[in-house]
């Protein structure tokens, strides 16, 4: 025969679905001042407490009440037990759901710790994030009553099949996971690879690498594709590099007194203008008797890769300007022009400077 709750019972339920409700809200709201309080603080780990306290608050306080509820009105009947494992169900995935993201931000903040707050590898934060989510579920299905034990049989045979059919996906997930762990580059790294590709790292994810171009334009290149490429890292051993600027003065030039000024050039560039090393040693290298000019080249050291526009454009404009204040020449390119007479012999017609020609 089947249970009638009476009306005590129906009031008594509702009043505590009433109270859960009330409790959830209460719990959501003062768990979300608690956040926005934590974070307000350095501490990385008091911003994830209070997350996961923000996302059981609702989860736990309605499916407690609903448990409650169901034992009030039906406390013995097969609908009850039911009910139970649905209930069971619900908080044990609401549980993984926020452990999940509670250890994927635990990933994050270790990995933000390491390689500083530009970084992103979402690749370890995934991973992670599917792992608690599947012993969440496996555990989900044992608590209500489902054997797992055919169901991890199925998908270890399973598990062949699929990884034939992802290859490509896989290659590229354990591809991203050896970059990482070898620590051939990490986000913020500015990398070129052989094929032409170049740029800021910006994201590893579980398929693909993303980049940002000088050109502020997002390159996505696979994974797999780093260890089948030759690459470049200039963020590697040391962020800091040397930059080779090309130059060159006339014949007639006081080398020793180009040197010198191209080295208190270099020094005030270094001191004053953003990205160059301060203290640094400005070096000048004559290297070439060219056609028109001695050539030199001049090293200078500059924070990153990415100042090497800035640091250039002010070194030559601060350089030509003291060429010219201090009267050294920097010649054009001369070419002298031979023309054969009738007999064959060849006459030299003069040096012609290659601007007056265009």
């Amino acid at each position: 025969m089947q249970h009638q709750p009476s009306w005590e019972q129906i009031i008594a339920a509702s009043a505590t679905l009433a109270v859960a409700l009330v409790l959830a809200v209460a719990l959501r709201l003062g768990a979300g001042r608690l956040t926005r309080r934590a974070g307000d603080t350095r501490w990385a780990w008091d911003d994830l407490i209070a997350k996961l306290l923000q996302d059981l608050a609702i989860p736990v306080a309605i499916t407690g009440g609903g448990a409650i509820a169901v034992g009030i009105l039906d406390p013995k009947t097969r609908i009850h037990g039911a009910i139970d494992k649905v209930l069971t169900a619900v908080i044990i995935m609401a549980v993984t759901f926020a452990l999940a993201r509670l250890i994927a931000g635990i990933v994050t903040s270790v990995t933000l710790a390491r390689q500083g707050v530009a970084s992103s590898v979402t690749i370890f934060t995934n991973i992670t994030r599917v792992i608690v989510i599947g012993i969440g579920f496996l555990i989900m299905l044992q608590s209500i009553g489902v054997s797992i034990s055919p169901l991890l049989g199925a998908l270890g045979i399973g598990g062949l099949a699929v990884a034939l059919a992802l290859q490509d996906t896989l290659a590229n997930l354990f591809a991203g996971v050896h970059v990482l762990a070898s620590k051939t580059m990490e986000p913020g790294d500015y990398i070129k690879l052989s094929s032409g590709q170049e740029g800021y790292v910006v994201d590893i994810n579980w398929r693909n690498t993303s980049i940002k171009t000088l050109s502020d334009n997002i390159e996505v290149i696979p994974n797999a594709s780093f260890s089948k490429t030759i690459l470049t890292n200039f963020h590697r051993p040391a962020q800091d590099m040397s930059l080779l600027i090309q130059a060159g003065v006339a014949y007639d030039a006081d080398l020793e007194r180009v040197e010198k000024i191209v080295i208190e050039v270099g020094e005030e560039v270094m001191n004053e203008v953003e990205g160059g090393v301060k203290d640094s040693e400005t070096l000048v290298r004559f290297h070439t008797f060219a056609d028109s000019a001695i050539r030199f080249t001049v090293i200078l050291r500059i924070d990153e890769f990415g100042e090497q526009f800035r640091i250039k454009h002010e070194f030559v404009k601060r350089l030509h300007r003291r060429f010219r204040a201090e009267g050294i020449h920097i010649p054009f390119p001369v070419r002298q022009i031979v023309r054969a007479d009738g007999n064959g012999n060849g006459h030299a017609a003069g040096d012609f400077d290659l601007a007056s020609l265009d």
